[in-house]
């Protein structure tokens, strides 16, 4: 690695987003095709430097920061999973999210390798944490 990518990541990895950037991220879901990570990348790593485990809850995003928390819903069946960007990916300008093989099984999305999902983001890097699903609010 040079010197000049080295910085590079440096500077991504310890940025952390405006609390204008959380907001934009939380008021828009996506929807799209969702893939999950093949075999040959386990234990290879990751963009951001952390090793790569398909035992892990975790998920690969274009462009959301490092350590944000993302709800993602399968759309067929309604099983939803809360997984944490770790990666850069898909690569597949189809794809919108590429997930590690626990988390696809979160969502029943295995079998078919595919899936439409939403996804949404319930925190980023510690500065907003929403509760995916919150309580109902009991009548006094």
């Amino acid at each position: 690695m040079s010197i000049q990518s080295f910085l590079i990541f440096l500077m991504i990895s310890l940025s952390k987003p405006s609390i204008e950037e959380v907001r934009a991220y939380l008021e828009k879901p996506q929807v799209g095709i969702a893939s999950y990570y093949a075999p040959k990348f386990n234990g290879r790593k990751t963009y951001f430097g952390e090793i790569f485990s398909n035992q892990e809850l975790t998920a690969a995003h274009p462009t959301l920061p490092y350590n944000t928390l993302l709800e993602v819903t399968n759309l067929a069946n309604n099983k939803k999973v809360t997984v944490r960007v770790n990666d850069r990916g898909p690569y597949t300008k189809s794809r919108v999210i590429d997930l590690s093989k626990s988390a696809a099984k979160e969502i029943g999305m295995v079998a078919s390798g595919v899936a439409k999902v939403m996804v949404k983001v319930i925190g980023v890097d510690g500065l907003v944490m929403l509760d995916p699903q919150p309580e109902q609010t009991k009548p006094r």
